[in-house]
């Protein structure tokens, strides 16, 4: 004889009574329960996004015209990030552009680097 097995909730480990497939004991540990997931997932987006708005801000402050040339030590002393970006172009002059939001870099020669800016209309 096998005794039934109890389950219990997701959020606080009561007992749960009722419809068999019941997750939850009462609408607050199913909100607790999601908000905590939710919360979790989030931790990573907000760190990533910290790190891309870092990168954004030193290149604004870099670049206050819309082209300059800075050193790769220049901006690493500066705190930028090379492995986070929003994307890249592949038609800057024939050369593959790397942004930041609205602001970009192109590596050149010299381990020298291009800022740029583009400004939308």
């Amino acid at each position: 004889m096998t005794l039934p097995t109890t389950r219990l909730c997701l959020d606080c480990s009561r007992p749960l009574y009722g419809r068999t497939d019941k997750k939850f004991c009462h609408d607050q540990c199913r909100s607790n329960y999601n908000n905590r997931i939710k919360a979790e997932n989030n931790i990573i987006i907000k760190s990533v996004n910290l790190i891309l708005k870092r990168n954004r801000d030193i290149l604004e402050m870099l670049n206050p015209d819309k082209e300059t040339k800075v050193s790769a030590i220049k901006l690493m002393a500066s705190g930028f990030n090379f492995n986070y970006h929003t994307h890249s172009n592949g038609n800057y002059r024939g050369h593959t552009c790397t942004y930041c939001y609205e602001n970009g870099y192109v590596r050149l020669s010299n381990d020298e680097y291009l800022l740029i800016k583009v400004v939308l209309k």
